[in-house]
C-alpha cells in the first residue's frame, strides 16, 4: 500500500472517512497500525465500513482521546508520544459498547484506593500522613502540626542539599532556578534536576498503579492530577534525584557530546535496579496507606 504525503491524509486539513468528533475531542480507530513516523502519528488502515483504506496523519495535538477498536495496535513510539501531549488513550469494543484500559486499579481490588481516599477526606489523618512523608525524609518525627511549616523546614533541608550534593560531585551550584515556561534556559545543574525528577516521578507513577492508590490525592502537593505521585517521587529526592542529577552532570560537562538528558536517563535505569527503587516505593506507599501485601487493612 503507497504511503499517503503529509497533508492530504491529514485529518482537518484535508476529507477523511475517518469519524472525528470535534465536540468531544474523540477520535474513533479500528482495523489498523498506529505508529509514528518521522515525529508524526499515523494510522495505516486496512480499511472497514467506517475507515477508507490508506496511511492517514493524526493530529494528536488536538485531540483529546484515541478509542481504538477492535483489529487495531500501537507502537512503543506512539504510545510515548501520547503520553508526552497528554493526549487520553483507551482499547473499546466495537462502536463503544466495551471499554478498556490499562493499568487496573489495584489487580481489580478497590480496598487501597478507598484507604487512601478515607485517609485524604480526614483533615486530621491527612496531616498525619504527610508528617510521616517528612519523617521518612528527616529521619524522625517532626513536632510541627502546620502543613506550611513543615514544607518551610523542608524546603531548608534541600537547600542544604543542593550544596552537599553538587559539591560532592564537583558541580558548581547557583541555586534552584526553572522556568516551566522555558526549561531549556536553566543552567546544566538545574536541566539535570528536572530530567531526574520526570524519572523518578515515573517510578513512583509505575508503584501508585501497581498498588492501586489515587495518583491525584496527595497528603502534601495540592491541586495536581498526579499530586501524590509527587508526594511519593519527593521521598526519594535527596537519595536518588539529586545524586543522579548531580553525577551525571558532571561526567557530561567533560564531554560536550554527550546528551544530557539521554545520560540521565540512562544512568536512571540503571540507578533504579540498582537501588530497587519501584518496589521500596510500593512498599513505601502501602505503609503510608496501612495496608498489607494483601491489599487489606491490617
Amino acid at each position: 500500500m503507497s504511503r499517503t504525503t503529509l497533508f492530504p491524509g491529514r485529518l482537518g486539513l484535508a476529507e477523511s472517512r475517518i469519524p472525528h468528533a470535534d465536540r468531544h475531542g474523540l477520535l474513533w480507530l479500528t482495523r489498523g497500525n498506529l505508529y509514528v513516523d518521522d515525529g508524526t502519528l499515523h494510522f495505516l488502515a486496512a480499511g472497514s465500513d467506517d475507515i477508507a483504506p490508506g496511511d492517514y496523519a493524526i493530529p494528536y495535538q488536538t485531540i483529546s482521546m484515541i478509542l481504538l477498536g477492535p483489529g487495531t495496535s500501537i507502537t512503543h513510539d506512539a504510545l510515548r508520544i501520547l503520553a508526552r501531549h497528554g493526549t487520553l488513550l483507551a482499547a473499546v469494543g466495537e462502536g463503544g459498547v466495551k471499554f478498556y484500559t490499562a493499568p487496573p486499579m489495584g489487580q481489580g481490588r478497590s480496598d487501597i484506593a478507598r484507604a487512601h481516599a478515607r485517609l485524604w477526606a480526614d483533615k486530621s489523618k491527612r496531616l498525619d500522613v504527610a508528617r510521616r512523608m517528612y519523617a521518612f525524609r528527616f529521619g524522625k518525627v517532626l513536632p510541627h502540626k502546620d502543613i506550611a511549616v513543615l514544607r518551610g523546614i523542608e524546603g531548608g533541608r534541600l537547600k542544604k542539599a543542593y550544596r552537599i550534593i553538587a559539591d560532592r560531585y564537583g558541580v558548581k551550584w547557583k541555586g534552584r532556578h526553572y522556568d516551566r515556561e522555558n526549561p531549556e534556559a536553566a543552567d546544566p545543574p538545574n536541566q539535570a534536576i528536572n530530567h531526574a525528577a520526570t524519572f523518578v516521578e515515573a517510578a513512583a507513577d509505575i508503584a501508585i498503579a501497581m498498588v492501586g492508590a489515587l495518583p491525584p490525592l496527595g497528603f502534601i502537593h495540592e491541586d495536581s492530577s498526579n499530586a501524590f505521585t509527587l508526594d511519593v517521587a519527593d521521598m526519594w529526592r535527596v537519595e536518588i534525584t539529586l545524586p543522579l542529577a548531580f553525577s551525571v552532570t558532571a561526567r557530561v560537562a567533560g564531554n560536550p557530546e554527550l546528551s544530557l538528558e539521554r545520560e540521565i536517563r540512562y544512568e536512571a535505569a540503571k540507578w533504579f535496579k540498582k537501588h530497587k527503587l519501584i518496589p521500596a516505593m510500593i512498599d513505601r506507599v502501602k505503609e503510608l496507606l496501612h495496608v498489607d501485601d494483601r491489599g487489606g487493612n491490617p
